[in-house]
C-alpha cells in the first residue's frame, strides 16, 4: 500500500485577488478579463445606493 498523498494544487494568484474584490464590495460588479485563455485583468465598479433618491425635501 503506497502512502504518497496526491500534490496539492495551490489556486492561482488571480482567484486571491478576485476573492478580495469581492469581500471589500457591498454592491457592484467584478469583472475578470480573459485573453487567450489566460486572465489578465480584473476590473472593480462600486455603486453607492442611496434609499431616499438623494432629495432633501
Amino acid at each position: 500500500m503506497s502512502n504518497t498523498a496526491a500534490p496539492q494544487t495551490l489556486p492561482p494568484a488571480w482567484l486571491d485577488l478576485v476573492r478580495q474584490k469581492v469581500e471589500s464590495l457591498r454592491f457592484g460588479v467584478v469583472q475578470i478579463v480573459v485573453h487567450d485563455g489566460k486572465v489578465t485583468q480584473i476590473e472593480r465598479t462600486e455603486k453607492t445606493r442611496i434609499s431616499d433618491g438623494g432629495r432633501d425635501d
